[in-house]
């Protein structure tokens, strides 16, 4: 019978990196196209009103202000019901004064967004998207503290009155 013999150390082969970046940049842009970016998640309960007539809104430089009952624990309450939402961030304090800097804070965050991104900072539109039981001394004070901030360009988010003829 005949005996094999086995040489001293085996050396492992080399793996093929080559198609290593074709597999990864298949990944990169399989992910980019399946990504959704949202704007952002609203903090606070918004059933729109209807209207008979609306305009879409071209989102291209908008900023969106919730307004409404909150459904997170300890938001801060304007008109002891309501609580304003400035994109992701909830407003913290209910005083006049509060108010006053957070609408401060947004507007000039907006309008420092919009200058990196290379856009007029007056043709900003705040797009207000408020619940339809909120009174309207509440947002009659988010429009003062965003008329003080001379941010002049408001616009509010409806549903369609969709009636039977």
């Amino acid at each position: 019978m005949a005996r094999f013999k086995k040489s001293g150390k085996k050396e492992t082969p080399e793996i093929n990196t080559g198609s290593m970046s074709d597999i990864i940049f298949m990944f990169l842009f399989f992910f980019m196209v399946i990504t959704t970016m949202r704007e952002s998640e609203a903090k606070v309960k918004f059933i729109p009103p209807t209207a008979t007539e609306y305009q879409k809104l071209d989102k291209k430089n908008s900023y969106t202000v919730y307004m409404g009952e909150p459904t997170v624990q300890g938001a801060a309450l304007l008109d002891n019901s309501v609580s304003i939402q400035f994109n992701d961030k909830l407003a913290t304090s209910t005083t006049d004064e509060g108010l006053k800097l957070a609408v401060d804070e947004f507007v000039q965050s907006s309008r420092d967004a919009s200058l990196l991104k290379d856009q007029d900072p007056d043709k900003i539109t705040y797009y207000l998207k408020i619940d339809n039981k909120t009174r309207m001394t509440a947002v009659n004070q988010l429009k003062l503290a965003l008329r003080k901030k001379n941010a002049l360009k408001i616009q509010y988010a409806t549903n369609k009155d969709v009636k039977k003829k």
